[in-house]
């Protein structure tokens, strides 16, 4: 018993360690379990992909630790364990964190412990995602309705560009041809409805398109993202040849501050509420309105700029109530007009103003005062009939 509560606060005080205090593969705090076989703390969510490893785990408060193991947590330690298995992370490879989705968390954990991807060895043939160019077949979602197909897609980082065919027969040309410029690649398994969908998102003739792809195996999928992330790293290595690592790779991919339904009425507050999809990019300042969560196409967009440019967000209650359900509502007060929104609950108004109000208080970048102009020009076009697909359009 002596040996037991010792060996515990020996354990305790070790995962106090700044060097220990965070889980070793996803960085969330205060780790209560340890891989003893690899001399690394982890929080609960990795532990159990370890033991799908065969790694032999145990919680610090609750588990007998024997004396030589306590022993080896301390010659080891995340410290000591990251700089062998993690001595050779690409820049651009994602180091999935505590809220990822399980597919990237999982793969994360299987490249440093099992695959060795990263301990600076020669590998033969080498990884998918470090040769520039990678190609394969991906189940895509048709654009116009919910079937899943296989498509071939080709990865080229010299030619920046991803393309995808929708017949075998590639003599007949690509359907797409996707810039590497715009592209934006984000895991969504719960939305897609698969633990491998990942979402593309893209500009496409002044207006944002979406595709929606998984592959059956976890691997490949992620070899896919981290491949999209090569590329962009490289395009981004290129277009700003002066730019660091640490301003370039959060610009390589990004998550999205917030998404989810609302409620939304027209410009004369009038119109009928409709239920939409509601996605808020935070780098591009834009929130982005869509009929159902898994459209190819956005119906309009909202350029959110600063305060000091007209831009507010507030609680409100609508003039008109005409086909609305829900009671929580979100005004977006823009130069050009007033945007209403409706939300189902409290948590979820206060989670859209705090996150809108995020993106309000950020300074503005100098590409983002040319913006405003296109939804000024937007407005002004919509009273002659004129439908332009850009942040100078709204439809309900």
């Amino acid at each position: 018993m002596a040996n037991r509560e010792r060996n515990k606060k020996i354990l305790l005080e070790l995962v106090k360690q700044p060097e220990n205090n965070r889980c070793a593969d996803c960085s969330a705090a205060d780790p209560d379990w340890a891989s003893y076989n690899l001399g690394v703390f982890v929080c609960l969510n990795c532990s159990g992909i370890h033991r799908s490893l065969s790694s032999r785990v145990k919680s610090i408060r609750l588990d007998f630790w024997e004396d030589e193991l306590v022993e080896l947590m301390k010659s080891n330690g995340n410290a000591n364990v990251r700089a062998y298995y993690e001595k050779d992370v690409p820049p651009y490879f994602y180091r999935p964190r505590e809220h990822d989705c399980a597919v990237l968390r999982e793969q994360w954990i299987r490249a440093k412990y099992e695959r060795k991807e990263f301990i600076g060895e020669t590998k033969y043939p080498p990884l998918g995602y470090t040769t520039g160019y990678h190609e394969g077949m991906l189940w895509k979602k048709g654009k116009e309705n919910a079937q899943f197909l296989k498509r071939k897609f080709v990865l080229s980082e010299r030619e920046f560009t991803l393309v995808y065919y929708n017949k075998d027969d590639e003599s007949k040309g690509p359907k797409g041809v996707i810039s590497i410029k715009d592209l934006n690649a984000i895991f969504k398994p719960e939305k897609i409805g698969h633990p491998h969908g990942l979402q593309l998102t893209y500009q496409e003739d002044n207006h944002t398109r979406n595709l929606y792809v998984y592959h059956e195996s976890p691997e490949e999928i992620v070899i896919w993202y981290n491949a999209i992330r090569a590329a962009r790293y490289a395009y981004l290595k290129t277009a700003y040849p002066t730019g660091t690592d640490e301003e370039l790779i959060p610009k390589i991919t990004r998550n999205y501050l917030k998404e989810g339904f609302m409620e939304k009425t027209g410009p004369l507050q009038r119109e009928p509420f409709k239920k939409r999809w509601f996605i808020l990019d935070s780098q591009d300042r834009k929130l982005f309105y869509f009929k159902g969560q898994l459209d190819a196409e956005e119906l309009g967009v909202v350029f959110i700029g600063t305060e000091g440019n007209g831009y507010s967000v507030k609680e409100c209650i609508p003039k008109c109530a005409r086909g609305n359900k829900w009671k929580c509502g979100v005004s977006v007060e823009t130069p050009g007009r007033q945007f209403v929104f409706m939300c189902e609950q409290e948590r979820e108004q206060r989670e859209w103003l705090e996150a809108l109000r995020q993106v309000i208080s950020r300074p503005m970048a100098p590409q983002d005062y040319t913006i405003p102009y296109f939804e000024a020009r937007g407005q002004y076009n919509a009273i002659y009939g004129v439908k332009v697909k850009i942040v100078l359009y709204d439809l309900p």
